[in-house]
């Protein structure tokens, strides 16, 4: 399984890794004479909606019980602020998830179930990014609450930052150590003000068991109802306290491999036998008034500018196919269609670019991987020392790997070629042909199916160190809490390419010739070079013309980013009010954050990356660069430091048994970037448990900030192949290069975040039962955010804005066609909703025994308005808009049985109906004139979906469990899209069987 995930030899590096993974663990258990028996856990209350379990945090703990981390029993751990001291309850909605719903839900990775909370929308796994080459996000599991972005969400381990996984600064969530994990915090708000940039969306804090004691792990398989991805998962953790219970260690370590969803063969037909596509577009008739829809949504759209072993696509002899052998034949079209033979392609009966139906077998989307493989090792280690009874001082060490693979798409296909009748593979009967019509050259296309597909490989490598002091110390009379740490974190990230073209050397190869009887290529300098001669009629190409425009070595990219962080935080309460305690936090922190990227010569330039024998030069070739299909990765690097100051107060105002219980909570935190200046954060909020038993109001606004990230200011030219690319200019389809690039004079987005609820729990009159509704409402301005390709060059050819004009070149005969896009601070979000969370817990139900426990969340997405603040446009809502990542309504229920020896779950996931977009008026007759700001479509409906999960558990011993799992019980397949599949909704794979074993001694 390893081999299958690396592209070549880097079998040193890689037993680097597993070496330090396991001596972290051997370290740990080298110090441990004997294993201690795992104290029970205290029986919990009922969860408030919306807050933490008072064992987890917002409340007293049990007497002679620790929280995390270690201090006393009157520190609590309240994700979303920085106040420590017992009784403060904060004023953000916080959804936890406990060790038992991990465990329960029975994922392959904690990613998965964090991500299924209906806050949760856009977060990326391994089934997102698939069909991308050059992004380097690649199975990367990141979060993103409220739709924002994962850019825009705090992810934090033990609340402490986590270096990123990539350029953008977000971490990779299988890089944690899973198996300690005590529970997830979810702080659905604003949190920039206690935690600094980013905390736009809201937080997610992974908070681990640090007083673990014993031995656990957990062995799991799984595999999809269509025999693919199959999943193995082996985990492992240890802990135990020596020295008078003074000294604690703990360390985990895990290994898991998925073996992913390929991509399927040419045509419609997905890997394992799925039958849920059917090639549907979204097709442009580019008429904008004749009473028509501007845009027809279609299914099994049928391209007819290249099939699967070549087509001639325009002139005398359009509609010429040929089949694997080179032979030739009357390519059939859909809809009935007829080659119009005339110099532009057009297919009479047919709409542009595309017929419907016909032989699709040339078409390449099914060849995407529905999911990416993946395999992880993670290890993670902490040592911690009592110096004092209210003390200790910790070390963390965490080194982990990914390793993806994933195929963006099926062949390298190649419109809009030009080829000379006189070429000796053009079969005699079409050179006749050429004869007969009086051309010496014809339009040519082809999926280039004999190349074979292009594979990606992403390789992650995480060492991340902690330092840190925290404790309780007596000062001025009052108890003071602090909390001191420094973290180094390190990323590795290599990129490879295999079997990939070099566009200019296959341009080169399908130009023959015959010289002194032999085949050959026709440019002399290209023969030179070692150009040889490609036979593109067919399936049946050199191996030598192979070799030439396939290189053994393909794009690279090699990425470190490293993070160091100084942090120091202190809380107490100094003195009392009427109304009780007056607690503040304080502290201070720095930040440093850098990267460097190097890239192969030939995606990067030979002046930023020199030839070499692996990569000669070769004066075909472009000498800036970007000469691969795909993949063109760049070189560069920056770095920016950040200087950080905070101060929180928590006010009680009312105390009392007429008015109840209220407290007054605000926060201010002033910012210094090196690279933008200062900026400032804010928050005020507070809660009242009102004088009605269980009854508490709670409202919270704050000011949030978000720096521009590496990647957005120093970023190295990413480079995204475009195969499909619609130039509005000529009516046609080009090949054309996405370049993305940094922009140093970016500004902090600034938002404004409101949340406003009410909750009812712990309520005597109806024990078990907790409700919550919250408002929320978030304004970003100043967003960091970039058009996209086709938005730019339809502003351009719409003349609303002629700055964009001079950004791309569709028709570029001295290089590839591009289009450069770039981040600006010219954007802003508005998104509003409401948050519905309940529980009920009933023990011994109608008499039996055990305890039912009935959960359910909502999120509502009243709207998601971006306005992209170029002229002459209009702000777009894309709230229920199905193809993106905020549908109307998201939500999620739980139903759990469980007794003392079994337990048995039922889980529903389900969103709404929704649109393709909210900007389009739908119409098939009489449609009004179709405008930018307001196309017409003739079908503006995405169907939502429903998905049941079961599970259940069988206690064989007290200390060992079964448990199996299923995943989307009735198979329901995803919805089409224009855009292939939109993963981040719907679920691509379909019924999945998980079975395992967990202990715990």
């Amino acid at each position: 399984m390893m081999k299958t995930l690396g592209l070549r030899a880097r079998r040193p590096r890689q037993d680097s890794i597993a070496a330090a993974s396991l001596a972290v663990l051997a370290i740990c258990l080298a110090s441990t004479p004997a294993w201690a028996q795992t104290t029970p856990a205290p029986a919990q209350t009922p969860v408030e909606p919306g807050q933490a379990t008072p064992v987890e945090g917002q409340g007293s703990l049990p007497p002679g019980t620790e929280d995390d981390g270690g201090a006393t029993t009157r520190d609590i751990i309240v994700t979303g602020s920085r106040i420590t001291t017992g009784g403060f309850t904060a004023p953000t909605p916080t959804t936890v998830i406990g060790e038992e719903q991990i465990a329960a839900n029975a994922q392959p990775n904690v990613f998965t179930t964090v991500a299924q909370l209906p806050s949760l929308q856009g977060s990326t796994g391994t089934a997102t990014n698939t069909f991308s080459t050059s992004s380097g996000q690649q199975g990367l599991s990141s979060f993103s609450l409220r739709g924002v972005g994962a850019i825009r969400t705090l992810t934090l381990l033990d609340g402490q930052r986590v270096v990123g996984a990539n350029v953008t600064g977000v971490p990779d969530i299988s890089l944690f150590p899973q198996l300690l994990i005590k529970r997830v915090d979810v702080v659905n708000g604003g949190a920039s003000a206690s935690y600094g940039s980013d905390a736009v969306g809201g937080v997610v804090n992974f908070i681990t068991d640090t007083r673990f004691k014993g031995i656990k792990g957990n062995i799991q398989g799984g595999v999809t109802t269509y025999g693919d991805d199959e999943q193995v998962l082996i985990q492992l953790a240890g802990g135990t306290s020596l020295l008078n219970d003074t000294v604690h260690v703990i360390a985990s370590t895990e290994y898991a491999h998925e073996d992913g969803v390929g991509g399927g063969d040419f045509g419609i037909g997905l890997a394992g036998g799925r039958d849920w596509f059917r090639q549907s577009t979204l097709i442009n008739r580019n008429v904008l008034n004749d009473g028509s829809p501007q845009y027809l949504f279609r299914d099994y759209a049928q391209s007819y500018n290249y099939t699967k072993y070549g087509l001639i696509t325009a002139g005398p002899l359009q509609g010429i196919a040929f089949d694997q052998s080179g032979n030739p034949f009357q390519f059939q079209y859909g809809s009935n269609g007829v080659p119009a033979r005339d110099a532009a392609g057009n297919v009479r009966g047919c709409l542009p670019g595309f017929c419907q139906g016909g032989d699709l077998s040339g078409n390449v989307d099914a060849g995407r991987s529905l999911q990416s493989k993946i395999q992880r090792v993670n290890s993670y280690g902490r040592i911690g020392y009592d110096f004092a009874p209210n003390g200790e001082i910790y070390g963390t060490i965490n080194i982990g790997q990914v390793k993806t693979n994933n195929q963006p798409v099926g062949g390298q296909n190649r419109p809009n070629l030009t080829i000379q009748c006189a070429n000796p593979y053009v079969p005699a009967l079409v050179q006749a042909a050429c004869a007969t019509a009086g051309i010496t050259n014809f339009q040519y296309g082809t999926s280039n199916a004999a190349l074979g597909n292009s594979q990606v490989y992403t390789d992650r490598r995480q060492f991340r160190f902690v330092a840190g002091a925290k404790g309780r110390e007596a000062v001025a009379g009052s108890d003071w809490s602090y909390d001191i740490y420094f973290e180094h974190g390190t990323n590795y990230t290599d990129v490879d390419v295999s079997n990939i073209m070099l566009s200019r050397r296959f341009n080169q190869a399908i130009n023959a010739t015959t010289l002194n009887g032999a085949i050959v290529c026709a440019d002399a300098t290209a023969r030179a070079n070692g150009c040889q001669p490609l036979n593109i009629f067919g399936g049946n190409p050199s191996a030598a013309a192979l070799r030439y425009i396939m290189p053994e070595y393909g794009p690279y990219q090699r990425t470190r980013q490293t993070q160091d962080v100084i942090s120091l935080n202190f809380s107490g309460s100094p003195f009392s009010s009427w109304a009780g305690p007056v607690s503040i936090a304080f502290g201070g922190e720095f930040r440093h954050e850098f990267y460097r990227v190097r890239a192969d010569p030939y995606g990067a330039g030979f002046a930023n990356t020199p030839a070499n024998a692996a990569y000669p030069a070769d004066p075909v070739l472009l000498a800036d660069g970007n000469n691969w299909y795909a993949g063109n990765y760049k070189n560069g690097g920056g770095a920016y430091s950040v200087k950080e100051a905070f101060l929180e107060a928590d006010l009680p105002i009312i105390n009392s048994d007429a008015g109840g219980r209220a407290n007054i909570n605000g926060a201010v935190r002033v910012t210094d970037y090196s690279t933008s200046g200062t900026v400032w954060a804010w928050k005020i909020g507070g809660t009242w448990d009102l004088p009605v038993d269980g009854l508490r109001i709670r409202g919270v606004t704050s000011r949030d900030v978000r720096a521009p990230n590496l990647s957005e200011l120093f970023a190295a030219p990413v480079t995204t192949t475009l195969p499909g690319f619609f130039d509005p200019f000529r009516n046609v389809t080009v090949l054309a290069l996405q370049n993305t690039i940094g922009n140093v004079n970016l500004k902090p987005e600034i938002a404004r975040n409101t949340t406003l609820g009410i909750a009812f729990s712990n309520s005597q009159a109806i024990p078990g039962l907790s409700l919550s509704v919250d408002y929320y409402k978030i304004k970003i301005t100043d967003v960091i955010s970039s058009l996209g390709a086709q938005d730019i060059v339809n502003l351009c050819y719409l003349n609303i804005a002629p700055e964009t004009c001079g950004v791309f070149n569709l028709n570029n005969s001295n290089g590839p066609n591009y289009i450069n896009v770039q981040s600006f601070n010219l954007a802003s979000i508005l998104t509003d909703g409401f948050d519905i969370e309940a529980s009920y817990r009933w023990r011994n139900p109608l008499g039996l025994p055990g305890s039912l426990t009935l959960r359910a969340l909502a999120t509502n997405i009243r709207r998601f308005i971006t306005d992209t603040g170029l002229p002459n446009t209009i702000p777009n809502d894309t709230a229920g808009v199905n193809i993106g990542n905020t549908p109307k309504w998201k939500w999620l229920a739980v139903q759990t049985y469980a007794t003392d020896d079994w337990s048995l779950l039922l889980q529903e996931r389900w969103f709404s109906d929704g649109k393709l977009g909210n900007q389009y008026v739908e119409c098939t007759t009489g449609c009004p004139a179709s405008t930018a700001n307001r196309p017409t479509i003739d079908r503006n409906f995405i169907p939502g979906a429903f998905y049941f999960d079961i599970g259940g558990t069988y206690n064989v011993t007290k200390a060992v469990t079964a448990y199996f799992k299923v995943d989307n019980v009735f198979n329901r397949d995803p919805a089409p899209s224009p855009y292939f599949v939109n993963p981040a909704l719907y679920d691509v794979l379909g019924r999945v069987y998980r079975a395992g074993v967990r202990f715990n001694f």
